[in-house]
């Protein structure tokens, strides 16, 4: 299916603490190859148990080409599939938001209960056995109100994840939260790319002027930039309230509280609260940004008054789709307690700036004198995170599928 000897050809050529060569961003196999290796292996964060509040409700996405679903069953529980009907494989439920009673195939109705069980195939011959086609399950796991799937048959160890980011996360408090404003955008670049932008603010004082507002520019891997004390004093201040900092990190993620720039309580365009109705009422919600991170796709923040998701979904070899999500407290009132329009202008604008830089990214690692240069170790350490994990997961994905 892959040419393996090739793809570890491009890995071993990567220089260490350097850009990768030009194919691993641009090549259709090397695509290919990333969707399977990477996107099916490991745990992809897809959003919140809000989104699914009833039984019924149901979330589809494409994962490649792989339409899956998240549905919440009867008894409460969030269950994954396959979305694609057992019998000639027909995409069952839309791609986004949806609710239903019964999972029913399109094309020739064929149903199924919310556990993925077939309950009706019409006309089938006798010696048919609806229990031998049931929906092909995927794994699904939550955090502190968070969703992450995966693809793989035997994914990668979930327990530390949770039990260590839980007592960071728990605090916003998330399962009365509310969806409030969500935004797509198409980047024309591949999603390393756009990953890598994701993991470095090296570029955001020139480019990101809402965000450099209160975003500490001088942050490193974990956000320690300690000007007079800045930061112990505020480790203090969370640790007197209750509120870990970490950090706290794995192979594939890691999750941090950090200050925000001095005299900011948000990431807002004055640093002040965007919403009315707070998710943390310690200390007036000046708790800083709880941040926590997933290779290979992932980002969020959570403030005092809001939390940011942002994730991205390769579509094709040079194009990205990155959907993002703002969350407040379900007792927010939309054109009372927030505007809609403020509390998502500041990332919004992040996106669209880092769209342009993508893509320009990506017009340039085409050129005939790309080389892939070094990787600043204070300003694109989680970059280089990044890419390392890269290079080490597909590394053994090869090896062990020789």
């Amino acid at each position: 299916m892959f040419d393996f000897d090739r793809i570890k050809s491009l890995l071993n050529q990567r220089r260490p603490g350097h850009a990768l060569p030009a194919a691993l961003y641009n090549d259709p196999a090397i695509y290919d190859f990333d969707m399977t290796a990477i996107f099916h292996q490991f745990w992809l964060m897809v959003g919140f148990d809000v989104e699914l509040p009833d039984p019924g409700n149901y979330l589809g996405l494409t994962i490649g080409k792989s339409p899956v679903i998240i549905v919440r069953d009867r008894t409460g529980v969030l269950r994954g599939f396959h979305n694609s009907c057992r019998h000639r494989g027909a995409q069952i439920c839309e791609t986004g938001h949806g609710k239903t009673a019964r999972l029913v195939c399109p094309y020739h109705q064929w149903t199924y209960d919310l556990s993925g069980k077939l309950v009706y195939a019409g006309r089938m011959q006798a010696d048919f056995d609806p229990a031998a086609h049931s929906l092909k399950p995927i794994h699904v796991e939550t955090v502190a109100g968070s969703i992450y799937i995966c693809l793989a048959d035997t994914p990668p160890p979930f327990e530390e994840f949770r039990d260590r980011v839980t007592p960071l996360l728990a605090p916003h408090d998330l399962l009365n939260a509310k969806i409030a404003v969500s935004a797509t955008l198409i980047e024309k670049g591949n999603w390393k790319l756009v990953m890598e932008n994701a993991r470095e603010c090296y570029h955001c004082q020139a480019k990101h002027p809402e965000l450099a507002i209160t975003f500490p520019l001088d942050a490193t891997a974990h956000f320690a930039a300690d000007a007079a004390g800045y930061v112990d004093r505020f480790n203090a201040r969370m640790e007197a309230g209750g509120l870990p900092v970490g950090p706290v990190e794995g192979d594939w993620w890691q999750a941090i509280r950090f200050p925000l720039t001095a005299g900011n309580v948000t990431m807002s365009m004055d640093g002040k609260p965007l919403v009315k109705t707070p998710m943390i009422a310690i200390d007036g919600g000046d708790v800083g940004s709880m941040r926590w991170a997933l290779e290979p796709q992932s980002f969020s923040h959570a403030f005092g008054d809001h939390l940011f998701m942002f994730t991205a979904w390769p579509l094709g070899p040079e194009e990205t789709l990155v959907q993002a999500k703002w969350l407040v407290h379900k007792d927010a009132v939309e054109g009372v307690d927030y505007d809609p329009e403020q509390l998502a202008h500041v990332w919004n604008q992040t996106n669209f700036q880092d769209r342009d830089l993508v893509e320009n990214n990506q017009r340039g690692v085409h050129s005939a004198g790309y080389t892939p240069g070094p990787y600043s170790v204070e300003a694109e350490s989680l970059v280089l995170r990044f890419v390392d994990w890269y290079c080490d997961a597909a590394s053994r994905y090869i090896e062990a599928a020789r």
